[in-house]
């Protein structure tokens, strides 16, 4: 047991549950109260952002609250598409129900819409979060254009 100075200030307990004070206060915690979940227990989120970023290959959705959290994710890759099928608005459409179902469950209402590329799986992305019964606060297009960005390479000579 480490002592830090006098015998009041005692560090007591695991890294997360280290309190400071004098051994009569302190209590640790035993694993022999209650079952121990693995899971992190998630409130309601009734608010979020939707991020769909579609390329000509693949598309991930991620869904996040207010604060940039991450709460679900998905994508065509994990939803077992292969190969050119990835990018087809099907796949698009699968992977957006994917990631909003649990979020759905959790209260979401409200959610903005990012949408990032010029995939074929757009439409098909928004279609679904309309469908699902989420109401839109905002829809934005955040796909990078350079405002005539790098110096092209010089002319081949023949």
């Amino acid at each position: 047991m480490p002592r830090t100075g006098s015998r009041r200030n005692v560090r007591i307990g695991s890294r997360r549950n280290v309190r400071i004070g004098s051994r009569r206060n302190v209590r640790i915690g035993s694993r022999r109260n209650g079952r121990i979940s693995l899971r992190k227990i998630v409130g309601r989120i009734p608010k979020g952002v939707i991020h769909v970023q579609a390329s000509f290959h693949n598309i991930i959705v991620t869904v996040t609250d207010l604060r940039g959290r991450v709460v679900s994710w998905s994508s065509a890759g994990t939803c077992g598409f292969k190969g050119t099928r990835k990018g087809t608005p099907f796949a698009a459409r699968t992977a957006t129900e994917d990631a909003i179902g649990p979020v759905i469950d959790q209260g979401m209402q409200r959610a903005g819409v990012m949408i990032k590329g010029p995939g074929l799986g757009r439409d098909a992305a928004l279609r679904a979060i309309r469908q699902s019964g989420i109401r839109f606060t905002f829809l934005r297009d955040v796909t990078p254009m350079p405002h005539n960005g790098c110096r092209p390479p010089k002319k081949k000579r023949r």
